[in-house]
């Protein structure tokens, strides 16, 4: 505002590019004009009000921006506005190795970072033609992996969903049990998040000696406090009044958006890519695909609370398949290829153990020299291309990449299901309350770190 502009009702918007707006802008001149803009305005009889939601980070979706166009209550019209969080990691990875790329992949969706990895390191295996060399217990792994994920992602996606809508229990706990799966996952990776654990040819390293006891415990826990999150909302008339028949959208506008996940199974269609696709060996887990019919927000909660269920239902078939498995390999044995997957801690917790270096020392002059050049220089690709999409705990989730024969990828790109999702907004919320735009993006569960990458 500067003092030669006077308050006017029909003034020019000089902040608006041409044909951004064919709407009514006031400027001030000072505080006293605004009794001038308010009485204009009561007269247009227009209440059509512009709100500019963010850039915010509501709950842990990320920095995202919502452009609102209310009259009233009501929502007029509601775009969001993506690129807050974009950081050049898909960029960044034709700079690295093929190896290298599960520490990039892994911090695009935070939240699920394991379904990062994993459906990198399945479409480079593809274009190595080394997927019928994984081995069994790597697979294994990646399967257990995944399921405690998927539970660790609905378990923010119920928790800080109910505490959008003012159910703060739902987010305490919620994190409890969450805390418990990254306990576990940073005993056998050392890291809580961006485990970068899944490998081209397998995972990192095995499961410690220890991992099945305290998998067992993991069980266990949560088989008992599952049940209190049904006991808190399925049929609390508060929470079913904040969700039920919100954030409407049907069989018809999902497929128009290529919508995936708890979003396209609560209409009633039970696309799983663990089902349609398998990948990993799911055809030999016994789980069933969930869906609901009531297309809404309470769906998609209802969905994701029996989805944890049957995950946990995997983990303990994974649990019983890994416990006869012990001693098997968890990387492909081809030492051009294969990273190192037996490190282990030196006696001063630091490098690797005397008998991890005296094994690779006493092996052939040849294997050392690949052990050398995987773990300095990486391997090399053949040339061509490949996609493989997994069904990641928001929906479809896949990977493009792109070898010019080089040990850089030419290109890797990252179809992450939240990016198609938020094109949703706009149906979801439409025709409904403002205070509803909270709930209809908290049951979409997009996490800005994949949607920008």
């Amino acid at each position: 505002m500067t003092p030669e502009r006077i308050a006017t009702p029909d003034a020019e918007d000089v902040y608006a590019a041409d044909g951004d707006s064919d709407a009514t802008a006031y400027t001030a001149a000072g505080p006293g004009d605004f009794d001038a803009i308010a009485k204009a305005q009561a007269e247009r009889g227009d209440e059509t009000l512009v709100i500019n939601m963010g850039p915010q980070h509501p709950s842990t979706h990320g920095v995202l921006r919502l452009m609102v166009e209310c009259d009233g209550e009501t929502v007029l019209s509601a775009r969001p506005g993506i690129g807050f969080l974009h950081s050049g990691i898909e960029k960044n990875m034709e700079y690295r190795s093929w190896n290298q790329g599960s520490a990039f992949v892994t911090r695009m969706d935070y939240v699920a970072p394991i379904f990062n990895e994993a459906a990198y390191c399945l479409a480079v295996e593809r274009l190595l033609g080394i997927e019928d060399e994984i081995p069994q217990r790597a697979k294994d792994i990646r399967v257990l992996f995944m399921e405690l994920c998927r539970i660790a992602s609905h378990l923010i996606a119920v928790g800080t969903g109910g505490m959008e809508i003012g159910a703060l229990t739902m987010m305490t706990i919620g994190f409890r049990e969450r805390e418990r799966i990254l306990d576990f996952f940073e005993a056998v990776t050392g890291l809580r998040m961006n485990h970068a654990y899944l490998r081209p040819g397998g995972v990192s390293n095995d499961l410690p000696e220890n991992a099945i006891a305290e998998l067992r415990d993991l069980i266990k826990w949560l088989d008992k406090h599952f049940p209190e999150y049904a006991a808190f909302c399925n049929e609390n008339p508060i929470f079913k009044g904040r969700m039920c028949d919100i954030g409407y959208q049907d069989l018809s506008a999902c497929m128009a958006l290529g919508v995936t996940g708890p979003i396209l199974r609560c209409t009633g269609y039970g696309w799983d890519l663990r089902k349609q696709q398998p990948y990993c060996g799911y055809q030999d887990y016994d789980f069933d695909v969930i869906t609901w019919d009531t297309c809404d927000a309470y769906g998609r909660f209802r969905v994701r609370l029996a989805e944890m269920w049957e995950s946990l239902k995997i983990v303990k078939q994974a649990c019983d398949k890994l416990e006869a498995s012990v001693g098997q390999p968890v990387m492909v044995e081809n030492a051009k290829i294969g990273s190192p997957s037996e490190l282990a801690l030196g006696p001063d917790g630091q490098g690797n153990s005397h008998e991890h270096v005296k094994k690779i020392m006493g092996q052939s002059m040849e294997d050392l020299i690949h052990h050398f050049k995987v773990v300095t220089e990486g391997y090399r690709v053949p040339v061509g291309q490949a996609y493989v999409p997994i069904e990641s705990p928001k929906g479809e989730i896949g990977c493009h990449v792109v070898s010019d024969g080089g040990a850089r990828p030419f290109r890797v790109h990252m179809r992450d299901p939240g990016f198609n999702h938020l094109q949703s907004v706009p149906i979801q919320c439409e025709g409904g309350m403002l205070a509803d735009i909270v709930v209809c993006l908290g049951s979409i569960d997009p996490v800005m770190g994949g949607v920008d990458r």
